[in-house]
């Protein structure tokens, strides 16, 4: 096997119109650790953390590899490998505090590391590991809900419903809970795609969200997977929210008004799916059940691929094009790229 890949990489935190943001080079195939796969990296796709990470966190000249969803095929495992061989066809969203997987070759922990979904490519599979992860943890750890179609009911508010997370969230509560879910999108072409992910009712979120949800659930809502502008609309999901209802988060933002959750003794939760890999916890393997159980839905035709657009092998122009998607905020579910 050859000994250096190809890989995209940034030196430097610049702006997504600067060609030097990313860059084409050549690195050494990394070596997997004893509880590592080495994967041949077949599809990725791209996600907020990585223009995020690009802009904010500068290697100072160092060559840095971004990507946290990826498929591919098991090339190699380390010593105390216990659940994949060489062949396998796998699919992950990987570890934050490890280079990315927008490479040849890559090394992942098995712990986080499922195999994919059998009636996908490579490249619709890759567009599901960091957003399920992210969907399944937020729905059914953070803020608790049964996955059994029969015990959950109520309304579920899913912003920006047409977004990689959002378009998992409404399939899975869709699919395996009797919620009510209620979708944020604005335009024709989001709220199509929000309806078709699952979501029952649409409101706008470039309008006031109280009087639409108010019209839309006169009997309150019961939990919110906020994906975007929590801090904004806090004041709304208060009002609208039920007593003792939920908020689960996942974007960032400086400061919230948490005293207006108080007299309803409504719940607030993050969601980071990378805190398992980050602090190793000791249930760091659920990881690769939650992966699982997201294949097995897949090729029971419940749940579906969220990848739009392939934009076409993986170099340093084409990611920048999808860093640009990305930022830009226009993106309707997941964009991903294909083969070196």
């Amino acid at each position: 096997m050859t000994t250096t890949m190809r890989a995209v990489a940034y030196r430097a935190s610049l702006p997504v119109t600067d060609d030097e943001c990313l860059l084409d080079v050549r690195l050494p195939v990394p070596e997997p650790g004893p509880r590592d796969l080495l994967v041949q990296v077949e599809a990725i796709a791209v996600n907020p953390v990585d223009h995020k990470i690009r802009s904010n966190q500068d290697p100072k000249g160092r060559e840095r590899v971004l990507g946290w969803d990826a498929a591919g095929t098991v090339v190699a495992t380390g010593s105390r490998v216990e659940n994949f061989k060489p062949g396998d066809e796998v699919f992950y969203a990987g570890a934050l505090d490890r280079p990315g997987a927008n490479s040849e070759y890559h090394t992942v922990d098995e712990r986080v590391v499922a195999l994919k979904p059998t009636t996908l490519t490579f490249t619709e599979a890759a567009s599901l590991p960091l957003t399920s992860l992210t969907a399944w943890e937020g729905l059914f750890e953070r803020l608790g809900l049964h996955h059994d179609l029969i015990d959950e009911t109520g309304s579920l508010l899913v912003t920006a419903a047409a977004g990689g997370v959002g378009a998992v969230v409404s399939q899975l509560a869709h699919a395996l809970t009797d919620l009510t879910v209620i979708g944020t999108a604005s335009r024709p072409e989001t709220v199509d795609f929000a309806r078709r992910m699952g979501a029952h009712h649409i409101v706008d979120h470039h309008q006031p969200l109280l009087p639409q949800l108010t019209r839309t659930a006169p009997n309150g809502i019961d939990h919110v997977f906020s994906t975007a502008g929590t801090d904004r609309n806090l004041a709304a999901y208060a009002e609208a929210l039920n007593p003792f209802g939920q908020i689960v988060a996942i974007d960032d933002f400086d400061a919230l008004p948490i005293g207006l959750l108080k007299p309803k003794s409504i719940s607030f939760h993050w969601e980071f799916m990378f805190t398992r890999s980050l602090f190793q916890t000791a249930d760091m393997d659920r990881q690769r059940k939650i992966l699982t159980q997201v294949a097995r839905l897949v090729d029971a035709g419940i749940m579906v691929s969220t990848a739009t657009k392939d934009l076409g092998p993986v170099n340093a122009a084409n990611v920048r094009e999808a860093h640009g998607i990305m930022e830009s905020g226009t993106a309707i579910g997941k964009i991903t790229l294909t083969g070196f």
